[in-house]
């Protein structure tokens, strides 16, 4: 593969074209930049040339910079924003011949910067262009702060770039106003362009200069009105980025977008030595690498393709299974007891596939080819020529055993048997198979089941390298990250967090308010706090969940006598109008008077008010979400030490797609070295010591790769290899 470069070529018609070159999406290497400017330096000074036109190799024009440098160039990717800037200006918005930028695929950050400093934009129909940088804890650095809003309005500009939203399709952009022209045929993109630029260079057309426009700027006390409400909302998320970003287009408004370029690269170079920076592109890089499996995707073996694909239960974990399957083209068949429940199961696959028409997210002649690929049926006579089946009925371990056994009569000797099971040993599933245990492997999916990004891939000791390398294929297919796990109560995501719940509820037995620890919680990043969750979730589940839990680890467990007792009470949360919640119309869950009485014989029973002075008092928001988060990092370094996982980053992503630990945070064993592994054990030590006379110290003692990690400064991302190597 060649090297990453900007080429130019100077045409009879005086229009030098630089392409930059770096496959698949021509992403911003530092050498893409230095032959851009050397490029451009050589064009503005060549008396041959009339005019430029900027394209991008290939089939897209420039997906940003080269995300890599951020961890090879430092946390700035290496950027001098200041020297940049000013050659976007001198080089290409204001040099001596002007520019025209030809856009054809995606345009996202750098990309997008450089074709907005262009002083013409022409685009195919299948265009794209938008500044997703926030996404990875930074802010447009090329000039986007400065360049978008004077393009599009300020109004529209915050909006795209707070949101990460770019606008698709040749005539929305033209719509926007940020290309001037849209070419039908991609063939004819770069024939155009240069018209555009000579045009632009005889005067015939006007040659506009984004930095220095104000047409599309709003009033300046509209403008301001619009940066206060986005500073507001953008608060309430409790990242800095953001308001730096905000901060370098209020600048540029105020003092020109020459002073707004300055404190952009000011902003930039402050986002970029935030730890929500680190943490959000080890996000990016640890996703990619799921699919990378120690002894599976190192084998030599080729993943083979599986087209038809059958889901037994069709409830709502199966439908949304068979759902996300015939979306991505799979051939599915769902299989129920009887004709009734097969009937259901179809119809909410189509209720699932027209609600995304009814929103816009879908054509109706695409969502009817998917529903076309979809059959029921309630025997197992069309499973002869299944590629593989994903059970996904009750916890019930008799049935499903039953289920495999007739499942490995029915299926081809290829098919891969697959279970959606969030509790139970895969080889207990399959213990009456014994022929059949390497075919074998856990599918977790999460709920919905077509819309959580994750699916856990479950092996036991015998699942075979190549039915795991084509499950993680499988993954990919249908638009799942992929995180491949070893076979134990909980598997990953749901073992790690069970002290979750647990430690919220012994805090809620100390005396503190649910609803108080909820919104902390909410206030740490997560998608809800612990109460919530459960009342969303069930008591009755979380009932059924937590005995697993404390009978495969009862010195490590609390065992919340407030769960027993909301099932007692039947307040199962949203299934019944209350749990720790009520609920009025439209499931709006609001604090419940009728709560307090269970609350106190929960602590009642409890008996730990007498220790609980001495925890509780004058605890802040940061010492409850400790409280909650660091048992849940012990049982995250157990299952690292164990195994469970192939790399520490896998729990990362496992933590962020299921249970919604902030990405901001860099996952679960991204943040606690943050925390410091030293910091988190003495906290761990003194909560167990506390507790020890109520019985309770084990819920909290650290586990020995804690504690090993603590006392060698080793980082817990480190893994088992480093640990054992010291």
């Amino acid at each position: 593969m060649a090297p990453p470069t900007t080429s130019m070529s100077v045409g009879a018609d005086g229009v030098a074209v630089l392409t930059l070159s770096n496959p698949p999406v021509n992403a911003l290497h530092p050498s893409v930049l230095e032959a851009l400017f050397r490029n451009l330096q050589s064009a503005q000074a060549d008396p041959a040339v009339r005019a430029i036109v900027i394209t991008g190799a290939g089939s897209n024009f420039c997906a940003g910079f080269d995300i890599n440098q951020f961890q090879q160039g430092g946390s700035n990717g290496g950027i001098d924003n200041d020297a940049l800037n000013s050659a976007f200006v001198s080089l290409l918005e204001d040099g001596a011949k002007p520019s025209v930028a030809a856009i054809d695929g995606v345009a996202l950050g750098g990309g997008c910067e450089v074709a907005l400093a262009c002083n013409g934009r022409l685009a195919s129909v299948k265009a794209s262009m938008g500044l997703p940088e926030l996404q990875l804890g930074i802010i447009p650095g090329f000039g986007g702060t400065q360049r978008l809003p004077r393009v599009v309005g300020v109004t529209k500009g915050v909006e795209m770039i707070l949101k990460s939203q770019p606008i698709r399709g040749g005539k929305q952009l033209l719509e926007s106003g940020l290309v001037d022209a849209v070419v039908e045929s991609g063939s004819d993109l770069l024939a155009q362009a240069r018209r555009m630029a000579i045009s632009i260079a005889d005067g015939k057309a006007a040659r506009n200069k984004s930095l220095f426009r104000t047409d599309r700027l709003e009033p300046y006390d509209q403008a301001v009105a619009v940066l206060d409400f986005a500073r507001a909302q953008a608060s309430k998320v409790g990242l800095q980025h953001p308001l730096l970003c905000l901060d370098a287009i209020q600048h540029g408004l105020e003092h020109g977008g020459l002073a707004g370029l300055k404190k952009e690269g000011e902003s930039f170079v402050r986002a970029s030595s935030l730890d929500t920076h680190k943490a959000l592109v080890h996000i990016f890089f640890a996703q990619r690498a799921t699919k990378k499996v120690t002894g599976i995707t190192d084998k030599g073996l080729r993943p083979r393709t599986l087209k038809k694909i059958a889901v037994l239960g069709g409830g709502l974990m199966g439908s949304g299974i068979a759902t996300a399957c015939v979306l991505t083209g799979h051939r599915v068949i769902i299989k129920e007891i009887n004709e009734k429940f097969m009937q259901g199961g179809l119809d909410r696959v189509k209720s699932n596939i027209m609600s995304r028409v009814k929103k816009g997210k879908m054509r109706k002649e695409v969502a009817e080819g998917a529903l076309a690929l979809l059959s029921g049926t309630t025997t197992y006579d069309e499973f002869r020529d299944v590629d593989m089946v994903i059970e996904a009925v009750i916890e019930d371990i008799g049935l499903k055993q039953k289920i495999f056994v007739d499942l490995e009569k029915a299926c081809p000797r290829h098919a891969i048997l697959s279970t959606n099971t969030s509790t139970i040993d895969i080889e207990v599933i399959g213990a009456k198979v014994p022929q059949a245990q390497d075919r074998i492997v856990g599918a977790h999916f999460f709920s919905p089941a077509h819309v959580m990004p994750l699916l856990e891939i479950v092996r036991s000791s015998k699942t075979s390298p190549q039915v795991l390398l084509d499950t993680i294929a499988f993954s990919s297919k249908i638009k799942k990250t992929p995180v491949v796990v070893g076979n134990c109560t909980g598997f990953a995501v749901n073992r790690v967090f069970f002290p979750y719940t647990q430690a919220a509820c012994l805090l809620v037995d100390m005396g503190l308010d649910p609803y108080m620890v909820d919104k902390v919680i909410a206030g740490f990043g997560m998608p809800m706090g612990p109460f919530r969750l459960s009342d969303l979730v069930g008591a009755d589940i979380g009932l059924h969940v937590g005995k697993n839990f404390l009978d495969s680890f009862p010195e490590r467990c609390y065992p919340a006598r407030i769960i027993l007792l909301l099932n007692e009470h039947k307040r199962l949360g949203e299934k019944t109008g209350s749990g720790f919640y009520k609920f009025g119309p439209g499931r709006k869950a609001g604090p419940d008077p009728a709560l307090a009485d269970i609350l106190r014989a929960s602590r009642e029973g409890a008996d730990l008010m007498d220790v609980a002075k001495q925890l509780t008092a004058g605890m802040s928001s940061k010492d409850i979400a400790e409280f909650i988060m660091f048992p849940v990092v012990n049982e995250g370094c157990r299952v690292v030490a164990e195994g469970i996982v192939d790399k520490p980053a896998d729990l990362d992503i496992a933590s962020v797609m299921s249970m919604g630990f902030p990405a901001a945070r860099g996952g679960l064993i991204f943040w606690a070295d943050l925390c410091g592994a030293k910091y988190i054990a003495d906290r761990l030590q003194s909560w167990a010591n506390a507790l020890r006379p109520k019985g309770l110290a084990g819920f909290f003692e650290p586990c020995d790769y804690l504690k090993a990690s603590a006392s060698s400064g080793t980082k817990l991302s480190a893994g088992v290899g480093a640990m054992s190597r010291l």
